[in-house]
């Protein structure tokens, strides 16, 4: 069984998604699944410097690589046309028995599925959030064009539409008639930093006892960093410090900065911009509570990353895994308001034990139910059953896999 995964990029720039796209595959190959990566060579504003037209190993992992057109113009760039990727996939995509398609709305999405289509090779489509009504309600008009003309005939012919969330699929519904199938994302269990509470302490010269509240994700207004900013203010007469780590575009950035000296917290906060590896895990491990005030998030795999390590985490709704954060209570949930955040920073705040118990709990189920390994058993099971029956059917809809 061959399986190729298309996206418009795997770079560190365009967050968690790149990163769960590789390892996806690296779980796969590990499981006897001969799967690898087409892509393009974006890096944001810049490219990757790798070779292109030539499968080779990046990041352990077998990727193909084509040159993406970069104009000046930055929403040309954003959408990752590139001719090469056209012309490889017209003329290989027969090799490979399932397409495994992420994300939509974009060049090597789009065309992987209209070639597909027109080759008869069957495909499968993960969204990544951007069906979901957060999204869809950004861009608005071009979104609707591009479905009406494009997308949703590409949506349709597809085997299933791969959800990581049944909060994304649920918010999925634009009459689509095509199967779906509910399976999220995995993770590799971070190696155990010898001390990082203390390590993290010292790195930013924080004294040894006050709490650390930490936000990593990509800098996007979508995250709703502005409400957690405002609710940190409100709960200022307790000690603690505030790293921020994460990249967006200057004006983004400099806008977070600005409010943060308008709320009286830039003196007690650490913007360490974008950051991975062990300087990630540091920061992850060694923090008393995550926190990802999000307006929308399909699934999110830093939280995954939190809960792992046993670090508590404050969610709002949007946030996929809050769902099962409060059904097994392994952290804070509450509202995308400012006075909300608020209370649960306090509470958090002011019993910090209690939050210690939350983290153990969330340790055991991400160990249990969560790892790549076992999410690529479940993926492997998808493309056997597409293969042997030949798909779900047009509106049918797979087993739900959800933990």
């Amino acid at each position: 069984m061959k399986i190729l995964h298309v996206i418009p990029s795997v770079s560190q720039v365009r967050g968690g998604t790149s990163q769960a796209v590789l390892d996806m595959v690296k779980a796969l190959r590990a499981n006897n699944v001969d799967a690898e990566i087409a892509t393009t060579n974006d890096n944001g504003s810049g490219l990757l410097d790798v070779p292109l037209q030539k499968r080779i190993e990046y990041q352990q992992v077998p990727v193909w690589f084509f040159s993406r057109f970069s104009p000046n113009v930055a929403s040309v760039r954003e959408y990752a046309f590139s001719l090469e990727l056209t012309t490889w996939l017209w003329n290989n995509i027969y090799k490979y028995d399932i397409l495994h398609i992420h994300a939509i709305f974009s060049y090597p999405s789009t065309i992987a599925m209209a070639i597909a289509r027109l080759k008869n090779v069957p495909y499968i489509v993960l969204p990544h959030g951007l069906l979901c009504t957060w999204s869809l309600q950004q861009s608005t008009r071009k979104k609707q064009i591009y479905l009406r003309l494009i997308e949703r005939a590409n949506l349709n012919n597809s085997q299933a539409i791969h959800f990581t969330s049944q909060q994304e699929q649920q918010e999925s519904q634009l009459g689509l008639s095509v199967a779906s199938c509910v399976l999220p994302l995995g993770l590799s269990l971070p190696t155990p930093l010898l001390d990082a509470r203390l390590g993290l302490r010292q790195r930013f010269n924080i004294p040894a006892e006050e709490p650390v509240i930490l936000f990593l994700s990509r800098l996007h207004p979508k995250k709703g960093l502005d409400y957690l900013i405002s609710s940190l203010s409100k709960v200022s007469h307790h000690r603690f410090s505030f790293i921020l780590a994460g990249s967006g575009t200057p004006e983004y950035e400099a806008e977070i900065n600005s409010l943060l000296i308008s709320s009286g917290l830039r003196d007690r906060t650490h913007v360490v911009g974008f950051v991975q590896g062990e300087e990630k895990d540091l920061l992850i491990q060694g923090s008393d509570l995550f926190v990802l005030t999000s307006h929308s998030e399909n699934f999110g795999v830093a939280v995954l990353e939190a809960l792992a390590v046993g670090t508590t985490v404050l969610l709002t709704p949007g946030v996929a895994l809050a769902s099962i954060v409060k059904q097994y209570q392994l952290g804070y949930v509450t509202e995308l308001d400012v006075l909300a955040i608020a209370n649960a920073l306090e509470d958090y705040l002011n019993d910090p034990q209690a939050a210690k118990q939350m983290g153990d709990r969330a340790r055991q189920l991400v160990s249990e139910k969560y790892t790549w390994r076992q999410i690529a058993c479940e993926m492997q099971q998808m493309y056997v059953e597409i293969l042997q029956r030949g798909g779900w059917g047009q509106g049918g809809e797979w087993k739900k896999i959800w933990y």
